[in-house]
């Protein structure tokens, strides 16, 4: 049976689309079977792999709030054995038009029930909030990954987020465990960056992934191009954090793979 995660944090700008998308793609280019469902309105993951909205006929809307399978919403992205379930801006609407759904926080997990056998691993890109659909996430996720931003108010609603969650494990989801905290966007230049790495890993020990996530160029130029990273640039930083985050990732769920290995980092060996 595939894993649900649930990829969450009500603060914009974090990093939790990326994170959803590259980790997704670099998981496919593993050869495993991933499927990502596109939970925020703005759609920015399912741009990011190649769907616009000209593209999408039906998304996770018309699952969520008209009951349509989410087979039928499934595309195949270009990524190999990547597949997506678009968003769509009506999912704006979802928010309001579930809470007079019986059981409208299971919603979601009735949703994703039937096709979670097809797949290694399904991913939920939520969107930046704690509102009802990302409380669905929640519920119908077996584990959460909080991207954190390397910067200033990096800690700010961390503790909300961790709080909300132990809400949801209590009375929704027994089940839900927290996959990692990611530190993203990181700039080894600065002071503050390395504080907050520290501080982060200071009070949440092993729950913080070992794989960081650099600022880097070829990161933000791939959403352009409608495709992730590892498909933009094999060999930018971007590519090498991710796939070493999808192989810390792996060692994580009892997989096992060999650690990818930056071009730049056999440079300086050569160098020595």
């Amino acid at each position: 049976m595939g894993k649900v995660i649930a990829l969450a944090n009500q603060k914009g700008g974090v990093g939790k689309t990326t994170t959803a998308i590259n980790l997704a793609a670099c998981l496919g280019i593993l050869e495993k079977k991933v499927l990502l469902i596109d939970a925020d309105p703005q759609a920015n993951a399912s741009s990011g792999v190649g769907f616009t909205h000209d593209d999408i006929t039906i998304s996770t809307y018309d699952c969520l709030i008209n009951d349509v399978p989410a087979k039928d919403a499934i595309l195949e992205t270009e990524t190999p054995n990547l597949f997506l379930l678009p968003s769509h801006i009506n999912l704006v609407g979802a928010e309001v038009e579930l809470v007079n759904r019986w059981s409208r926080e299971n919603v979601m997990k009735a949703m994703i029930e039937p096709i979670k056998d097809d797949y290694d691993y399904i991913f939920i890109d939520c969107l930046p909030s704690l509102g009802l659909v990302t409380v669905n996430a929640l519920t119908a996720a077996d584990s959460v990954i909080i991207p954190v931003q390397c910067e200033f108010f990096a800690l700010e609603g961390l503790g909300k987020l961790m709080n909300t969650i132990g809400l949801v494990k209590k009375q929704l989801n027994m089940e839900l465990e927290v996959e990692g905290i990611l530190l993203s966007m990181y700039d080894r230049r600065l002071r503050l960056a390395n504080e907050v790495v520290n501080e982060v890993r200071k009070y949440f020990k092993d729950q913080v992934f070992e794989t960081i996530i650099h600022r880097n160029s070829k990161l933000a130029e791939a959403p352009n191009m409608h495709v992730p990273v590892v498909l933009y640039d094999a060999t930018s930083t971007g590519t090498v954090n991710f796939l070493n985050l999808a192989r810390e990732f792996l060692q994580n769920n009892e997989d096992s793979l060999r650690l990818v290995k930056s071009p730049k980092d056999d440079k300086k060996k050569n160098v020595s």
